[in-house]
């Protein structure tokens, strides 16, 4: 798609299974974006079949000029759904949004504002209502999220993110890796912030996650982990693991090893055996795995790039 020069702020809105009143979302959402005096369009992806938010934004459409919607065939995810979005939008300037009511509207030029020191603004809805066992799941997540990525961020949850082009032009997100976003941009050298907004008062979320949900945001996370810690250099993950089962694995079979020599006592019919032997196997395996990984990524290094260059000061520069 050609971007127009003339839009400078590009809101995306993903659309999927969970929705609010699309209408007054809307109204709001565009007060807000009012509020920037900046040239915006709003871009909804609708990720699915919705019978009724596909009737109310095509019925938006032909009332607002600065609105367009994205059918897609089917629900692909909401990583997806931001990509697809990104993909039509035309802003140097972009913003993320849910559909539903997180953030209260007027606070999206403060989200901008942020911006002037950052490259990715992340929200955190204060004061944040809920009771104390979700202050503790919340706590619990992000003390994770945290120590992982080596970040301090306390609302991943919310959806209402403003960032520069840049970012999601050097970041590729796929599966359900939106919510990490800010961890994948700061390992590309992006700066990220967190900025206050008020939350609203509709926002409400009445149903309860699955055991499902917990376990694939884990996977997510260890993904993610994995990706900003270890992608260029996958020896020290595998190599560390490895190096930790053979050392056990080694230790049981000298420790059996010396105890039939020494002590006579019979190999035969000993579980410890068996295990020992699949954890020297093991820890080899891992350890080739992660040389394997080394040697891919010294052919590819060209290609790599984990680095962002922010600016460059030279004699005409100065001049």
């Amino acid at each position: 798609m050609q971007r127009n020069p003339d839009i400078q702020l590009s809101a995306i809105v993903p659309v999927g299974r969970r929705h609010g009143d699309l209408r007054a979302l809307h109204a709001e959402y565009r007060g807000g974006l009012n509020d920037t005096r900046l040239s915006w369009e709003l871009i909804y992806v609708l990720d699915g079949a919705y019978a009724d938010a596909a009737t109310t934004l095509d019925a938006l459409v032909k009332e607002e000029p600065r609105i367009s919607v994205v059918h897609l065939s089917r629900a692909f995810g909401e990583s997806t759904a931001l990509m697809v979005g990104f993909s039509q939008a035309s802003g140097d300037l972009i913003l993320t949004l849910p559909a539903y009511h997180q953030i209260s509207g007027d606070q999206i030029p403060k989200l901008l504002q942020a911006l002037d020191s950052a490259d990715i603004v992340v929200s955190q809805r204060w004061p944040r209502a809920g009771g104390p066992f979700e202050s503790l799941r919340r706590g619990a997540f992000h003390g994770l999220v945290n120590w992982m990525t080596g970040l301090d961020l306390h609302d991943l949850g919310c959806s209402a993110r403003a960032m520069k082009r840049q970012v999601l032009e050097d970041v590729a997100l796929y599966g359900d890796q939106h919510r990490l976003l800010p961890a994948l941009a700061d390992r590309q050298g992006f700066r990220v912030r967190e900025c206050r907004v008020t939350q609203s008062p509709q926002d409400h979320f009445a149903g309860r996650y699955r055991t499902r949900d917990y376990a694939h945001r884990i996977l997510d996370l260890f993904a993610v982990f994995f990706l900003v810690r270890f992608t260029k250099k996958p020896l020290r993950f595998f190599g560390m693991v490895g190096a930790a089962t053979l050392s056990v694995g080694s230790i049981l079979v000298i420790y059996l090893v010396t105890d039939r020599l020494i002590f006579g006592h019979s190999l035969a019919d000993r579980p410890a055996l068996l295990l020992s032997s699949l954890l020297v196997v093991l820890g080899l395996q891992l350890f080739a795995l992660g040389l394997l990984g080394e040697l891919i990524i010294f052919t590819h290094a060209r290609d790599l790039r984990d680095y962002k260059i922010d600016r460059i000061v030279d004699f005409s520069t100065d001049a």
